[in-house]
């Protein structure tokens, strides 16, 4: 769990204490309650409000309706608490719920909470060259290219990050996150129209302790999400996927991202056509909301309330028509670097990777790059350069060696013969 300097999101759930606060159904909560004492066995009301994410007053409520209904039975107790299982009746009856849905986590939110969440807490950014130098400090970025960066990312539109590759495109559209100082309170789960659609994914999201105690359980504190997408992307990515074998849906990409950044990479060279996702997309990047449906035909509004940054070495008109084009306001090209942009990502490459050079070896590489027809320098010369170094030190048994001979056997290797 990442540890930041105490953060407050804009949103600031408290913690329901009836059904009516929960947004909920009580036959659905009833539901988890049933799965989860059937995985635990023993349960106690203060233990099922830990694992479910819910007050002790809203799970003593569902505690009492089964005993009237004698799905529990009560075997002890722990201080103040009950300990108790379930009855047979109460296994029959949570057998029956385990086989519709297997989901026995926190309690969800309720899809009309989900919709007020995202809305307030929709990045709002304050940026100028002196602080995009800073969130870009190890990177060599030129002042007119952070100037190009500032707008687009106040703006929060979508951003469309081309040119040559190797020059950095993934690499500055990976530090936006960085110009974020705040935090979002994200759901476990989201209830529509009894469905759980899991949202919250250990991979993505990032959180961060907090010491707020009266905020909704159900809702986790967290970094701003940055999801990074490339050539594995597919359509059914981009829709509600249900496991069958636990009848818990999964939250689309667009979903997870909600609240900060989806960067689709080396795109167009997607093994969906870059048409068929952008004619997905064209509403939701216009309306800020896009629409998802459940197995059984019932379709539902959620927000579509991130910075969606392509990043390509294609032509956008290539990929792209006018009518799309339109809709991505902010268009930035990466140009190839120029030579004392070259010797400075040099300097920095060799010092990282504790290598000697001579004072006259980023003259001499860039020298190389040039070769054999090739016309621009590229940012990621030097770093790959370097690595082909030091993996031919490691192979004869000795440290990295930076002398013309050397750089002459690296380049080699690296650059296929025209």
């Amino acid at each position: 769990m990442a540890t930041l300097a105490p953060v407050r999101s804009a949103f600031n759930p408290t913690i329901p204490q009836d059904f009516k606060e929960l947004g909920i159904s009580e036959t659905l909560v009833l539901d988890l309650v049933l799965r989860r004492m059937l995985i635990e066995g023993y349960s106690s009301i203060a233990g099922l409000g830990r694992s479910l994410r819910l007050s002790h007053r809203v799970v003593d409520l569902v505690f009492k309706h089964m005993r009237t209904q004698s799905l529990v039975e009560i075997k002890g107790m722990l201080g103040n608490d009950y300990s108790f299982t379930l009855s047979a009746a109460g296994k029959q009856l949570a057998g029956e719920r385990f086989q519709i849905s297997q989901y026995a986590g926190a309690c969800p939110v309720s899809l009309s909470d989900y919709h007020k969440a995202t809305a307030v807490q929709s990045a709002k950014v304050h940026v100028d060259r002196k602080i995009l130098r800073a969130a870009y400090a190890d990177l060599i970025v030129t002042d007119r290219m952070l100037d190009q960066l500032g707008p687009a990312i106040i703006s929060q539109n979508s951003i469309f990050v081309y040119g040559p590759t190797g020059n950095g495109k993934t690499s500055l559209a990976e530090r936006m996150l960085r110009v974020y100082k705040d935090a979002v309170l994200i759901p476990y789960a989201v209830e529509v129209d009894n469905q759980i659609i899991s949202l919250y994914d250990p991979v993505v999201h990032q959180p961060i302790e907090s010491d707020e105690e009266d905020v909704d359980p159900r809702w986790l504190l967290c970094k701003r999400p940055c999801i990074l997408v490339g050539g594995e992307l597919i359509p059914s990515m981009l829709e509600l996927r249900l496991d069958e074998s636990s009848g818990i849906y999964a939250a689309p990409l667009q979903m997870k991202a909600n609240n900060g950044i989806l960067l689709i990479d080396d795109f167009g060279r997607q093994l969906m056509s870059p048409r068929d996702l952008l004619n997905r997309w064209i509403v939701p990047l216009d309306r800020r909301v896009d629409y998802l449906t459940l197995r059984y035909g019932v379709k539902f509004q959620i927000p579509f309330e991130l910075m969606v940054v392509f990043s390509t070495n294609l032509e956008p008109a290539d990929l792209a028509d006018e009518a799309f084009l339109r809709r991505i306001h902010n268009k930035i090209y990466v140009e190839a670097v120029d030579a004392g942009s070259f010797d400075q990502i040099f300097t920095r490459v060799v010092a990282s990777r504790n290598i000697s050079a001579e004072p006259d070896s980023a003259e001499y590489l860039r020298k190389l790059c040039l070769r054999e027809g090739r016309t621009e320098l590229r940012a990621c010369y030097p770093a790959d350069i370097c690595n082909i170094l030091l993996s031919i030190g490691r192979y004869e048994g000795r440290g990295p060696i930076m002398t013309k001979s050397e750089m002459e056997r690296a380049a080699s290797l690296y650059f296929a013969k025209s």
